[in-house]
C-alpha cells in the first residue's frame, strides 16, 4: 500500500488534505478563543468616585451587580461585640485573618418582620492581621467610614470554624450570629474619620486595600461545539485521503489478480492430435 501512496497524485493529494486540515485546526483555534468570554473590564471610573452607600444598596434584597466594587461612604458606629476573624486570607503571600465587624448605618432603611432589629447593619472587613490576638477592638463613636463595596462570599458547607471566627464574609451566617438586620453586602475599608479627623490604623492590622475586582470568564458553549467540530473536520480530511489511497490500492490487487497467467501462453501449445488408426 505504500507504494500506492507514494504514487505522484496521492502525494499531491496528501499535501492538500494537510494544508485543508490545518485550515481546519485554525479555525477551531479562533472559536476556542471566542468560547471563553469575559465580563466588561471594570475600567469605569465611576466606581473610584466615592458614593453614599444608603444610595448604593438596599437593605433585604439582592445585591445587584452594578454595586459590585463601587468606593462608598457611610456614616455610623461600630459594636465591639460583634467581630469575627475570617481564617485563611493571604496578604503578601502570609496566611492570616480578615478582621470583619458589624456596622450600624445612620441614615439606613429600617426592615420590617421577624427577627428584625431598629438598625440596618453591614459587616465591615476592617484589615488583615497575622495572629488573631492582634486584633483589637474598632474604633469608638461615630465613624465616617469609606470602602470598596462587595458582594456576600459563600458560606463554606460542613466547616464550624469557631467561637469568633468565620470561614468567610457570608452575610447570611454573620446576621444569624450578630441576630442584627444587614445589608446584602460588606466593605473592605480604606479609610476611617472622627470628627474629620483620618484614624490611623493599629500598626499590627494591615490595610486590605482591595482593588475593583477582574472580569468573570463564561464560557459559550456554541463556540466551544464549533472549535470540536472543526477538529473532527481536520481528522475527516485526512481520512477521506487515506480511503481514497486504500481504494487504489484495492482495485490495483483485483487488477492484478484478473489478468491471465503468461507462462504458458495458449498460442504456443502443441497441437494434440489423435493418433491414426491401425487398419486390419
Amino acid at each position: 500500500m505504500l507504494k500506492t501512496a507514494l504514487k505522484p497524485r496521492w502525494i499531491a493529494g496528501l499535501i492538500f488534505a494537510l494544508l485543508l486540515s490545518g485550515v481546519f485546526v485554525l479555525l477551531s483555534q479562533w472559536q476556542f478563543g471566542r468560547s471563553t468570554q469575559s465580563d466588561a473590564p471594570v475600567d469605569d471610573p465611576a466606581v473610584e468616585q466615592v458614593k453614599p452607600l444608603t444610595g448604593q444598596l438596599q437593605p433585604g434584597t439582592f445585591f445587584p451587580g452594578s454595586a459590585s466594587d463601587q468606593m462608598v461612604s457611610a456614616k455610623g458606629s461600630y459594636d465591639p461585640a460583634k467581630q469575627v476573624l475570617v481564617e485563611g486570607r493571604l496578604l503578601a503571600g502570609q496566611k492570616g485573618y480578615w478582621v470583619v465587624t458589624a456596622f450600624a448605618v445612620d441614615g439606613a432603611p429600617a426592615l420590617h418582620g421577624v427577627g428584625a432589629t431598629a438598625k440596618t447593619w453591614i459587616p465591615v472587613a476592617r484589615g488583615w492581621v497575622a495572629d488573631p490576638a492582634q486584633a483589637g477592638p474598632p474604633p469608638s463613636g461615630t465613624i465616617e467610614l469609606t470602602g470598596r463595596l462587595l458582594p456576600s462570599e459563600a458560606p463554606v458547607p460542613n466547616v464550624d470554624a469557631g467561637a469568633g471566627r468565620a470561614s468567610a464574609v457570608s452575610v447570611a451566617e454573620l446576621i444569624n450570629t450578630w441576630e442584627v438586620s444587614s445589608y446584602p453586602g460588606f466593605v473592605a475599608a480604606t479609610s476611617e474619620a472622627s470628627e474629620g479627623k483620618t484614624l490611623a490604623l493599629p500598626a499590627q492590622l494591615k490595610p486590605l486595600n482591595i482593588p475593583a475586582q477582574p472580569p468573570n470568564q463564561q464560557i459559550n458553549w456554541l463556540n466551544l461545539f464549533y472549535s470540536v467540530e472543526w477538529v473532527v473536520f481536520a481528522g475527516f480530511a485526512l481520512y477521506v485521503w487515506w480511503r481514497m489511497v486504500a481504494d487504489d490500492y484495492r482495485r490495483t490487487l483485483e487488477e492484478d489478480d484478473e489478468e491471465p497467467d503468461d507462462e504458458f501462453p495458449s498460442d504456443d501449445l502443441p497441437a494434440i492430435t489423435k493418433p491414426e488408426q491401425v487398419k486390419p
